[in-house]
């Protein structure tokens, strides 16, 4: 139809356009700097290289949500989405975020990479199971409660800064790194402190993140583990196996004694 046609031609002219008028008006477009003020951080690009060793840590598939918290120019969010999986950037500065739409438009993955402009803090994640970051230790832990509160088995992965007395699951320096060259993965653990009724004992555990301690009925508890929901732990020669469902965790022995098991929590 004519209308139709003229519409497209108006909107290819006015594209056209638009970087003349840019260049006429002097506004130069947007490029970040590397240690430019951020509101609670300096920006720095995360290497390629770590970018990409962080999401194989976190094993990330297209099944998976991830959001990365302070996401710049948006490469972590962009290689996540080239992954197939479904990927949000939440960042502060909206001439970034502004940056990482272009860029996931050049990339081809607009369907899958989007972005925010917002406050970390003020910020919803918990649906996401996978949670990418390059933030100040200090900054980890304002955010650490909340991400403890996340579902078990979600992955947080960060380049370089740790999460202080939450020791990280699993550590890795990148290869062919010059700088910002060591990745670290957290599982979020399920959480089982307290104590459970088994059979006729009482198991007490005292939790600290993925390690625990405590008893079944007078024996002590040895190599107590979780990884997010699934859990592990060695009492009076039987080795316990199983896996966490809220006030549930059912499994099976192995060693002096052997069958399935159910522990409810009490409290």
């Amino acid at each position: 139809m004519r209308i139709a046609k003229l519409t497209i031609l108006t909107l290819a002219l006015a594209a056209a356009a638009a970087p003349l008028a840019q260049a006429q008006s002097g506004q130069k477009p947007f490029v970040p700097q590397s240690g430019q003020a951020g509101k609670d951080v300096v920006w720095v690009p995360t290497p390629m290289e770590t970018v990409k060793a962080m999401l194989d840590m976190a094993k990330v598939t297209p099944k998976d949500f991830v959001v990365d918290l302070g996401s710049g120019d948006g490469r972590t969010v962009i290689e996540a989405a080239k992954r197939g999986a479904r990927a949000l950037g939440i960042e502060y500065n909206p001439d970034m975020v502004a940056l990482s739409k272009r860029n996931a438009d050049e990339a081809g993955v607009t369907k899958l990479a989007t972005f925010e402009q917002a406050d970390l803090f003020a910020s919803d994640f918990s649906k996401a199971n996978v949670v990418t970051m390059f933030l100040l230790p200090s900054i980890n832990m304002r955010l650490r409660p909340q991400i403890l509160d996340m579902a078990p088995g979600t992955r947080i992965v960060t380049n370089t800064f740790t999460m202080e007395d939450w020791e990280a699951d699993e550590t890795v320096n990148v290869e062919n790194c010059q700088s910002w060259c060591s990745a670290h993965l957290w599982i979020v653990p399920a959480k089982v402190d307290g104590a459970w009724s088994l059979a006729n004992s009482t198991v007490t555990i005292s939790q600290k993140f993925q390690n625990f301690t405590g008893t079944v009925g007078s024996q002590a508890i040895s190599n107590g583990k979780l990884r997010g929901a699934d859990i592990s732990f060695d009492a009076g020669g039987v080795k316990y196996t199983g896996r966490v469902s809220g006030n549930t965790i059912a499994g099976t022995m192995s060693g002096a004694r052997t069958g399935n098991f159910t522990a409810t929590k009490t409290k």
